[in-house]
C-alpha cells in the first residue's frame, strides 16, 4: 500500500515556503497547496470568505484524487478542520493547530478584531504587509523565521494577500466561527491531530482548543515551548510528531 502525500496548507500573512524546514524534515512525498491570494494569484471573482476557501481547497483535493493527510496552520488550519467537517471522505487523516477558534467561547484575538473593522483594518494590513521586501523580511524574523524563509514569504506579501486577509477575517467575524464549530463532531470521521503550541495565544486558550479537539474526536498533541510558528521554530521536533501520528493510522 503506497503512503499518501502529505498536503500542507498554510495561512496568513504567509506563502508555501513557509513550509520548507518542515517539508525537508518529512520522510514522505509532500504537496504544498497556496490558498488564494496568499502565494497564488486572488481570482476577481473569488469572495475570499471563509466557506469559499473550504471549497477552494476541496477542489483542490479533488484533484489529487486519493485520501490525503492533510495538515493546515494558521488559516490554514481552519481550511483544514472545515473540509475534516464537510468532505472526510477526501481524507486519510487531518491535523489542525487552529481547532480552538471553532469553540463556541473563542474570541478573535486583537489584531483580528482591528482588521474586522472597515477603515482601520485596511490601515493596519496595509502598516503590516508595507515596506520593503527588507523590512517585510525583517519583520518575519522577529517573529521566528529563520531568515532565508523570510525572505521568501515577505516576497509573496502584496496588495492581494491584505485583501484577501480582510475579507476572510470579516467573514469569520463572530458568530460565525461559533456557528462553524457546532458541526465539529463530523470531523471525528477520520483521525484527527490538534496541535496544541503552548506558546501560541492566537487560537484559543488551552480549555477552548482541548474542549473543541475533544469534540472532533481528535487526538491532542502539545507542542511545549512552541509558538504560533513551530514548523519553523523547531522543524524537526514537529516532523517527529507528525509522523508518529500517521505511523499510528
Amino acid at each position: 500500500m503506497t503512503t499518501p502525500p502529505a498536503v500542507l496548507v498554510h495561512g496568513n500573512p504567509e506563502t508555501p515556503a513557509l513550509w520548507d524546514p518542515l517539508a525537508g524534515s518529512l520522510q514522505r512525498d509532500v504537496v504544498r497547496l497556496a490558498p488564494p491570494g496568499f502565494g497564488a494569484p486572488l481570482p476577481a471573482d473569488f469572495g475570499a470568505t471563509m466557506p469559499e476557501y473550504r471549497d477552494w481547497l476541496v477542489g483542490e483535493l479533488e484533484r489529487i484524487g486519493e485520501p490525503v493527510d492533510l495538515v493546515g496552520h494558521d488559516w490554514g488550519g481552519v481550511h483544514v478542520v472545515n473540509v475534516a467537517m464537510a468532505r472526510p471522505d477526501l481524507l486519510r487523516s487531518w491535523v489542525s493547530d487552529a481547532i480552538g477558534v471553532f469553540d463556541e467561547d473563542y474570541v478573535w484575538h486583537d489584531l483580528a478584531q482591528v482588521w474586522q473593522q472597515p477603515g482601520a483594518g485596511e490601515d493596519s494590513i496595509a502598516r503590516m504587509l508595507g515596506g520593503s521586501p527588507a523590512d517585510k523580511a525583517a519583520r518575519l524574523v522577529s517573529f521566528g523565521f529563520p531568515p532565508d524563509v523570510a525572505e521568501q514569504v515577505a516576497a509573496g506579501q502584496d496588495e492581494d494577500m491584505g485583501r484577501a486577509a480582510l475579507a476572510l477575517y470579516r467573514s469569520a467575524a463572530q458568530p460565525a466561527m461559533a456557528e462553524a464549530g457546532r458541526s465539529l463532531e463530523a470531523a471525528a470521521a477520520r483521525p484527527g491531530l490538534a496541535l496544541l503550541p503552548s506558546e501560541d495565544s492566537f487560537v484559543g486558550t488551552d480549555a477552548q482548543r482541548r474542549r473543541a479537539a475533544a469534540r472532533a474526536g481528535a487526538r491532542v498533541e502539545v507542542l511545549d515551548g512552541l509558538g504560533h510558528g513551530w514548523m519553523v521554530e523547531d522543524p524537526q521536533r514537529a516532523a517527529v510528531v507528525l509522523e508518529r501520528f500517521w505511523a499510528a493510522l
